[in-house]
């Protein structure tokens, strides 16, 4: 590929997970030059420290609706084998 000034093109990548540019020949697919980017933000240990504990109250906050969902459900599910087992009854 060439352009009007008769200059092979290349193509600019852009990494999706360090953010670098990669310049790349379209005819031999080798990377001519790359420039490195800062890519994500670098965050401090306290910051680490504070998203990993909201991360674990969330996490314990989805466990503990969950046993008490599986609590009302079993409740449920005993008032009807006892429904069930006294319309049985009846039937005798």
């Amino acid at each position: 590929m060439k352009n009007e000034k008769g200059k092979k093109q290349v193509f600019q990548i852009i990494c999706p997970c360090c953010q670098s540019i990669l310049w790349t020949d379209p005819v031999t697919q080798e990377v001519i030059q790359f420039e490195k980017r800062g890519g994500k933000k670098k965050e401090s240990l306290d910051e680490l420290l504070e998203k990993e504990k909201k991360r674990r109250g969330e996490f314990e906050r989805k466990f503990e609706a969950t046993a008490e969902l599986r609590k009302k459900r079993k409740k449920k599910a005993e008032e009807g084998f006892k429904k069930a087992l006294i319309e049985f009854e009846k039937e005798d």
